[in-house]
């Protein structure tokens, strides 16, 4: 054993007198892997070679000469000068030096660089969630950040790459850092995120691709309806909720009392008429995978539907008429129709040339045109129906022959005039001052006029007589008083004031009164009225 000690103190002083015959090389070898150190660059003949580490002092590994064993049994020869390193460690990393003795010593540096990884990439993305089969989501309008590690010696190169949905071109440029933050999350930043860990010494690259989406939720609060289900007698209640991506999920429950109608993806439940009544009300409840928190809701309440109409109409023969049907409350909306239920039960009225059909919203009007007794006379139906249940109003309409105006007008002015000679004659009957003052006023007179009754002799006066009571009248006249008829003694004076003085009048008739009484003495002669 004294004989290699003293070998390799010699050999220290000499390595570190001599000089080197060429520049260091660099070998780059991986951890578990073999690698072979070459002596120099040269060909031909080879003297013996010893191989040492310098950490700092050189240290023997392995020599040509038979009788020096190597310090490991992972070193050997290879073509009788390089050195073979199998199982590399990451303690193998150092400075290493090849002597050769050939007409003269020398040296040959070689520095090795053990590296290892990048073997796992990790990569971190503080996104709002992840789905089900692993692929994460964030918040429209989120802070997201981004890192990103391997473990490799040297401490690897990072970069990041991003490929969106839309397109194959990458997102700006490359990102040779481990970490970074992008502000307000937007739609055109989903996509595919590869995270690359390269070890510039081996060359040796990894990469973790990462699809990040993301959502949002609708802007705007769910909208409930409620319709028929076409071709059967079922209502469907459907709820809507756009705007969001993903698409939400939604829950129907029976209000009051919670009870589950059904769940889906699309919003659409489908009841039969057992589960409806008049007035029941039904909640959507809308639920997105970014929120809100609390479910966005809405409610809707079905109702039967209720009729307006007249309850009579008229119509004449060859004319025309229409029936309107209003229906008020009814949710879902109610399918109105018209049907007859005289002259043919339960048959639904289908428009045509003598039935027209307008509909508008939930009012319906149905015009009949050249109107006959013997077809259209009699009870219409307005039936409106909708999944709550079934309303029915009859109006009944009367067809009648048209009036002749002519006879109507003239039978008026008939009866007018009618009218107007039985008044006339009443007030002729009862009220004969009144005709006279009426007969006054027209002719204009100012001045009161006198009316001289006298009674008549059933003898026969003298001529002689008649012409005195002439003569005496006259002078009565134009004198302007009433004139004293003599009539066996006894004066019939009546004076009627025609003008409105109703008290000479009034004397005047007292008067008459008065004469009429005769004396006991006289005769007693039958008078006549005059």
């Amino acid at each position: 054993m004294a004989a290699p000690q003293v070998l390799l103190c010699g050999l220290g002083a000499l390595l570190a007198a001599g000089v080197a015959a060429g520049s260091e090389a660099v070998v780059i070898g991986e951890v578990q892997e073999n690698i072979t150190l070459p002596c120099g660059n040269v060909s031909g003949p080879r003297g013996p070679v010893t191989w040492y580490r310098i950490d700092p002092e050189p240290v023997f590994l392995l020599s040509s000469n038979s009788s020096l064993p190597p310090a490991e049994p992972r070193f050997s020869l290879v073509a009788g000068s390089s050195l073979r390193i199998q199982v590399l460690s990451l303690r193998d990393e150092a400075n290493y030096t090849c002597h050769e003795l050939l007409s003269g010593p020398r040296r040959f540096p070689v520095r090795l660089r053990v590296v290892s990884g990048p073997y796992q990439v990790e990569v971190n993305i503080s996104a709002s969630g992840r789905l089900a089969n692993g692929t994460l989501y964030a918040a429209k309008g989120s802070q997201v950040d981004f890192s990103c590690g391997s473990s490799a010696r040297p401490p690897p190169v990072v970069e990041w790459w991003f490929r969106a949905h839309a397109g194959p071109e990458p997102f700006g440029n490359n990102v040779t850092v481990s970490r970074f933050t992008l502000l307000l999350m937007s739609q055109s930043l989903q996509g595919n995120y590869t995270c690359l860990a390269r070890n510039e010494l081996s060359g040796r690259q990894r990469q973790v691709t990462t699809e990040l989406l993301v959502y949002w939720p609708p802007p705007s609060a769910p909208q409930c309806s409620a319709e028929a289900s076409p071709g059967s007698s079922a209502l469907r209640l459907t709820c809507r909720w756009d705007g969001g991506y993903p698409p939400p999920s939604f829950l129907w429950t029976e209000e009051p009392g919670g009870a589950i109608v059904g769940k889906s993806e699309l919003g659409v439940e489908t009841l039969n008429q057992s589960q409806l009544s008049d007035g029941k009300k039904f909640q959507c409840a809308g639920s997105h995978v970014v929120g809100p928190e609390s479910r966005a809701s809405c409610v809707v309440q079905i109702r039967g539907p209720s009729l307006l109409s007249e309850p009579m109409k008229t119509c004449l023969v060859g004319g025309n008429v229409t029936l309107t049907c209003l229906v008020s409350g009814a949710y879902p909306p109610a399918e109105i129709r018209w049907l007859r239920n005289l002259t043919q039960p339960e048959a639904v009225i289908q428009p045509g040339s003598r039935y027209v059909i307008a509909q508008s919203g939930q009012s319906s009007a149905l015009t009949i045109h050249n109107c006959s007794q013997d077809l259209d006379q009699g009870y219409f139906v307005c039936r409106a129906e909708n999944p709550v249940g079934v309303r029915e109003l009859d109006i009944w309409l009367s067809v009648k022959e048209p009036l002749n105006i002519g006879g109507v007008v003239g039978t008026i002015v008939s009866l007018l005039l009618l009218g107007l000679a039985i008044v006339s004659g009443l007030l002729l009957y009862y009220s004969p001052v009144f005709c006279w003052k009426v007969g006054n006023t027209f002719r204009g007179q100012d001045v009161g006029d006198v009316m001289v009754l006298v009674d008549s002799e059933e003898e026969e006066e003298e001529p002689e007589e008649d012409a005195g009571e002439e003569e005496d009248e006259e002078t009565s006249e134009r004198e302007g008083w009433p004139k004293e008829i003599p009539k066996h003694g006894h004066i019939h004076r009546v004076t009627a004031l025609v003008n409105g003085n109703l008290d000479q009048m009034g004397n005047g008739l007292q008067d008459l009164q008065d004469d009429s009484v005769e004396p006991p003495g006289d005769t007693q002669e039958e008078e006549r009225p005059v």
